[in-house]
């Protein structure tokens, strides 16, 4: 029943300012509203909807584009997507305390927290045999909405540190910052996102193999987010916890907070009935035209790729985002061309590996899987549904009729061929930068760069949308990436690499599956580097790779990729070392200027 409400549900919105309630000026009674336990279900689904409506966006934006995976880059010139730097500033890790998306993700953060203190403080006044409930059953919705609320707190608290307000009740107060010292704050924080996680969690419901609570807040869920305050218990605090964090992960792999399993195909997590998963512990129900937001392929999507797919609706391509390239612009042109014969530069072969020949460890993520792994392909989904690969790549053609797919702006009428470089090869006009061995996403052509399709995109033949498939949040892969990392960080790297490779088998056949047992391409040992990089790769476009990854790795704005420090930038220095004030988010100015409880951020 939960899972159809929160599909029909409309979230309460509360104030932008860090003001976590919402003001009624005549508040109903909580008996006069909460006649049943669909009345409660009611409520705690409107979170749900809530959440997913920040979260799959504002947060991923922050989490992936300054990060070595996928890039916000622009195109025609520099004048194509651009947008006043919005986003631009975010993959070049140039933002202010005034960026417009930085206010936009402070603005969501707040949303559902206080929707969540004010049904907490309605259930907290209603007796449970009043409206035909168990005791058992009513605690089991508090405890969702105080695991819900947790999980906000934490991202929050990924951006933010403490810098934070805290406020856990209805009132009219403005809180501050949870404490003027940011280093105090950060423990504060996590001590409160730890207790609330622990005092809820028995009160939950352990999913029992069939997918009843694969769409809420579970056991399982509350356990993984104190695994993650756990394993980034360092970058919070200045504290490790990996042996504590360890013994977490072997108790959820072995059931005690739910029955789930990898899945031995990964394609199961991200199709249409993704919610069947066994390694699914929790996603967003979604469904077109009650409950859906930007599916995380958009980003990557040209405006025609319909033709590409052979599926149209009304939710259109961005063609912003791409894969940080793993090449660099030099090599022999390649070309495309017009219909009437015409050609233009559009990329080049034989260019420079950043992993081979810059000996970079981070970035260059399609090159950083191995050439047998069967995700490593052009995407491709047949009228029936069976689809592989998990890329647009190379020649785009029409999926109905195999004519070429037609580029725009810069390669106006050309065919688009994705190559997995960032650069102008067009020089197409004299105010557009020469082209340069290596250039920041700042000079983008319309196809640079490869794009994801980690959901699959069903042709219309099918009669499947795609957008109906759940976007996924926590699975047990997870689990076992982080007690590998614990591991790995305690001496025992064989115990890391075999914990990893019971995942990441699954994308190899048998004949090739022994490759796992070399650490890839540019790694020597299963070391630390490694163990980051498998992260990546496992978890290419889940919105984690800033927050969970290299943060913790001390490679956020201390590692090297792509253009940092080696694009001959003059309105921008971008070193390959970029100030450490980059690891937190600046507190909107706009907050600022409303609270004045809040403390700036260090260094901001």
């Amino acid at each position: 029943m939960l899972r159809l409400l929160m599909l029909t549900a409309v979230a309460a919105g509360t104030g932008a300012c860090t003001n976590l309630d919402e003001k009624t000026f005549d508040r109903i009674d909580a008996s006069a509203y909460y006649e049943s336990e669909e009345n409660v279900a009611g409520a705690v689904a409107s979170v749900y909807s809530s959440a997913q409506s920040g979260m799959l966006e504002y947060f991923w934006y922050l989490n992936e584009f300054p990060a070595d995976q996928i890039a916000w880059r622009t195109w025609n010139g520099g004048m194509w997507g651009y947008d006043e730097a919005e986003k631009f500033v975010l993959s070049t890790q140039t933002w202010t305390s005034e960026s417009a998306i930085i206010k936009s993700a402070w603005e969501h953060a707040w949303e559902t927290i206080g929707l969540c203190n004010n049904i907490i403080y309605d259930l907290e006044r209603i007796d449970p045999a009043s409206i035909g409930m168990t005791e058992a059953g009513f605690k089991s919705y508090v405890a969702e909405l105080r695991t819900m609320r947790a999980w906000c707190y934490l991202n929050n608290f990924d951006l933010w540190g403490g810098a934070l307000p805290l406020n856990t009740t209805v009132t009219t107060d403005i809180p501050g910052s949870i404490d003027p010292n940011f280093d105090k704050g950060c423990e504060k924080m996590w001590d409160f996102i730890a207790t609330e996680l622990d005092e809820s969690c028995a009160d939950l419901t352990a999913e029992d193999g069939a997918g009843a609570t694969r769409n809420r807040m579970n056991q399982g869920v509350n356990r993984m987010l104190k695994m993650r305050l756990l394993l980034n218990s360092e970058v919070y605090t200045g504290k490790e916890r990996f042996a504590e964090c360890a013994t977490l992960c072997e108790d959820i792999i072995a059931g005690k907070y739910g029955k789930y399993n990898l899945a031995a195909d990964y394609r199961d997590i991200y199709s249409i009935n993704n919610q069947n998963c066994p390694e699914i512990v929790f996603a967003y129900a979604m469904e077109v035209g009650r409950l859906t937001n930007n599916n995380r392929n958009t980003p990557f999507l040209p405006y025609n790729y319909d033709e590409m797919t052979g599926y149209s609706c009304d939710q259109g391509g961005w063609n912003c985002t791409c894969l940080v390239p793993s090449k660099d612009n030099t090599g022999t042109l390649i070309t495309t061309s017009k219909a009437d014969g015409a050609t233009t530069a559009c990329g080049s072969t034989g260019a420079k590996s950043f992993i081979f020949d810059y000996g970079d460890k981070l970035g260059a993520p399609f090159d950083r899987m191995n050439d047998a792994d069967i995700r490593k392909q052009p995407f491709q989904c047949d009228a029936a549904g069976n689809w592989k690969g998990m890329f647009f790549m190379g020649p785009q053609v029409n999926y109905d009729n195999g004519s070429p797919v037609l580029a725009d702006a810069d390669l106006q009428d050309y065919q688009l061929i994705y190559v997995d470089q960032v650069g102008t090869f067009t020089r197409i006009n004299d105010d557009v930068r020469a082209l340069e061995p290596v250039m920041s996403p700042r000079w983008g052509m319309t196809n640079s760069g490869y794009r994801v399709a980690k959901y699959p995109m069903y042709p219309a033949s099918t009669g499947l949308d795609w957008r109906d498939a759940d976007q996924v949040e926590f699975r047990l892969a997870e689990v076992y990436y982080t007690l590998a990392e614990c591991r790995l960080r305690a001496g025992n790297a064989n115990e890391a690499k075999t914990l990893v490779n019971s995942v990441r088998q699954r994308y190899y056949t048998p004949a090739n599956v022994s490759v796992t047992e070399q650490p890839g391409p540019g790694f020597t040992a299963f070391d630390l580097d490694w163990m980051l990089s498998e992260w990546g790769l496992e978890f290419l476009d889940e919105g984690r790779r800033r927050r969970t990854d290299l943060r913790r790795f001390d490679k956020f704005t201390q590692g090297q990729w792509w253009f940092f420090g080696r694009t001959n930038e003059v309105d921008r220095q971008m070193p390959a070392k970029r100030d450490r004030k980059y690891e937190w988010y600046p507190l909107p100015q706009t907050a600022l200027m409303v609270n004045p409880g809040l403390v700036q951020n260090p260094k901001y």
